[in-house]
């Protein structure tokens, strides 16, 4: 019976000692971004990013190999560095930012490459549509700034807006779409250690 106890106390002590090792990071807004690129009339490419936007990180072991991150952003804060563009953008032709305001990320995996590259595996939805993407992740790491602890993170997937409902794409006489389906995300993310 004592051994039982003994070894019910060690496991509950194993478990108390894991969520307290558990750490959060949160997206400092100020130093970072969400960008994107997508080709325009086959030859070149228009950019853009959101402007709102928020995420976190919660792992409890040193690699990340266990994280888990939660990204949503709004789309309604799309710039393009042109109105009439970004009005469009906001229209059913593509994101319909009236109905469906956000583009969320869940994770489900978070897969140690080597060195400092991870492949982050989740769920992206955009207008109810949900597909499984895989970022290509560069950890920058960690410093102490003295009012605290930063972790820096580079983020890069392309995906095929088309499947999720961003259905402008009128055809060009030469071939190829007006606006490419292939939409190239970048998240540069600079977080903070919660306290």
């Amino acid at each position: 019976m004592k051994k039982q106890c003994l070894t019910l106390a060690v496991l509950m002590l194993i478990i108390a000692s894991g969520a307290v090792a558990q750490t959060t990071w949160k997206v400092d807004k100020v130093h970072s971004n969400v960008k994107f690129a997508v080709s325009h009339m086959v030859v070149s490419e228009v950019e853009g990013s959101f402007r709102v936007f928020d995420g976190s990180l919660v792992a409890a072991k040193a690699d990340l190999s266990d994280a888990k991150v939660n990204f949503a952003v709004d789309v309604a804060s799309v710039n393009t560095d042109n109105e009439r563009r970004d009005g469009h953008l906001k229209s059913d032709d593509f994101f319909n930012a009236e109905k469906f305001p956000k583009m969320t990320f869940v994770s489900k995996s978070m897969k140690p490459l080597g060195g400092n590259k991870y492949a982050l595996t989740g769920d992206l939805t955009l207008r109810d549509v949900t597909k499984t993407v895989t970022f290509d992740v560069t950890y920058g790491g960690q410093v102490n700034t003295g009012r605290g602890v930063k972790a820096g993170f580079k983020a890069k997937a392309t995906i095929d807006r088309l499947v999720y409902g961003l259905k402008y794409a009128p055809a060009l006489e030469t071939g190829g779409l007006a606006v490419g389906k292939d939409v190239e995300i970048t998240v540069l993310a600079e977080m903070d250690q919660a306290k």
